[in-house]
């Protein structure tokens, strides 16, 4: 089980048994979405006989499982299907974030670059797709994908280089764009998104199994939707790079290749209706509602008074911020929409439009806008967490707030505003000893907000 950093609660008293129980709902949400079990709960092998989901497969019939994948919940997902299948795995390789290593037996794994792809990454892509090029249509491929799956299996189109792929992700997440919007462009510009991995895959059979880190798991989201039909266009991928007025300064090859695609020069990703997904199974096996389900199990039996109020949480971190903020007063002001003591779990995942050069995440940005918010407020607290245990480029998986921080900062020196506006809030709660530190989950399913009225 995953295991907070125990300086978040060493408070005594009241306070630490708080924080405790802030702790013990957030273990309890992770644990539910472990992506081993969650593998394993999916795959059922009786004898010869394969279960996926309700669908069969005759193992006997099959000459050669390949597992492949990507995303930082991989080596887990990889362990649980050699658990299961043992000797009848073939070999196979899946791509991993750094440090996301675990001991496989059959499955290689290979460490590569997120959320900024690099050669690493594409390296394994290009070995995958190897791969995938001699599978016949007596073989089945297994597909493992998580959380930071885009990224991690990069294999740009021809004329693309990596470079162009970096720069380009690296400004959209500089403007605030959604791994939604993200995706729907990096679909456009890649051999394995879109649909492009099962067109690989074919003539064999293709199950894939998806741990999703997309709001509402709309299937062609997540890590830009590699074995599922494309709902996004090549009209679209040039409309999002408008709308962030990225589309004049993105590399000169990506907008060559989106305006042949617009001229028809290019055909454009796979479609629902096409045979080519006739042989492919796609299989949800964990999500932010099983988490966030699991977080409010838990907070019932602490005693709370719980309520999921939504799993769609999306925007900017610090307004969303705010919106927490007022649900929380609101308890404490007349006991809407729960009694004290409250626990209200949100899922999701915001963004951050950067606007200073300093370090944090997005939830790490939220739990400060929220701690402004609640200043001189008592018996309240804001957790926010990314349940992959690295909230943006730290080794921080989120922060903990209250009505208290701003107090407890102002004594040490910091100022909160200016840490905000900085978008630095990892060592504005480094000082405080108010980072959630879990290291990496192995999990990857979107963010988890709790929000105490005690």
């Amino acid at each position: 089980m995953v295991k907070f950093d125990a300086a978040l609660w060493q408070r005594g008293g009241v306070e630490e048994q708080r924080r405790r129980d802030v702790v013990d709902i957030m273990e309890a949400a992770l644990a539910a979405v472990d992506p081993g079990q969650a593998v394993e709960r999916t795959l059922e092998r009786q004898g010869d006989l394969l279960l996926v989901d309700g669908r069969q497969y005759d193992l006997a019939t099959i000459e050669n499982i390949w597992v492949v994948g990507a995303g930082k919940a991989g080596a887990p997902m990889a362990r649980a299907v050699e658990r299961v299948l043992g000797d009848k795995v073939s070999g196979g390789l899946v791509n991993v974030k750094y440090a996301h290593l675990q001991p496989t037996e059959r499955v290689a794994l290979r460490e590569a670059g997120h959320p900024i792809p690099d050669e690493q990454g594409v390296a394994g892509a290009r070995h995958i797709a190897a791969m995938l090029a001699e599978a016949g249509e007596h073989d089945l491929v297994i597909c493992l994908i998580s959380g930071g799956g885009s990224a991690l299996m990069t294999l740009p189109a021809e004329g693309i280089s990596l470079a162009d792929m970096q720069a380009l992700t690296g400004a959209l997440l500089a403007a605030g764009a959604t791994i939604n919007e993200i995706n729907a462009i990096r679909k456009h510009l890649d051999e394995v998104k879109g649909g492009g991995l099962a067109r690989l895959a074919a003539p064999a059979r293709l199950v894939s199994l998806l741990l999703s880190d997309v709001v509402g798991n709309p299937l062609d989201v997540i890590a830009s939707g590699p074995t599922v039909p494309d709902t996004a266009t090549f009209a679209d991928a040039r409309g999002l790079l408008e709308r962030y007025d990225i589309w004049q300064t993105a590399p000169l090859a990506i907008r060559e290749r989106i305006e042949r695609g617009l001229a028809g020069e290019l055909p454009d990703t796979p479609k629902a209706g096409d045979p080519l997904f006739e042989r492919v199974q796609n299989v949800v096996v964990a999500s932010n509602d099983i988490a966030a389900r699991a977080a409010e199990r838990r907070a019932h039996e602490l005693g709370y008074h719980a309520l999921l109020w939504s799993t769609y949480v999306e925007g900017e971190a610090r307004e969303v911020a705010r919106v927490q903020a007022a649900m929380a007063k609101e308890v404490l002001a007349s006991g809407r929409p729960l009694a004290r003591p409250a626990c209200l779990i949100s899922g999701g995942e915001t963004t951050v439009t950067l606007r200073g050069k300093g370090k944090g995440g997005r939830n790490q940005e939220m739990a400060l806008a929220a701690a402004i918010a609640l200043e001189g407020w008592a018996d309240v607290a804001v957790a926010c967490l990314a349940t992959d245990g690295t909230d943006g480029p730290t080794d921080a998986s989120g922060a903990y707030a209250d009505g208290n921080t701003v107090a407890r900062a102002r004594a040490l020196g910091l100022d909160a505003w200016a840490h905000l506006q900085s978008n630095d809030a990892y060592p504005f709660f480094q000082q405080l000893n108010d980072l959630l530190l879990t290291g990496p989950t192995n999990t990857n399913v979107n963010d988890l907000t709790l929000v105490f009225a005690w």
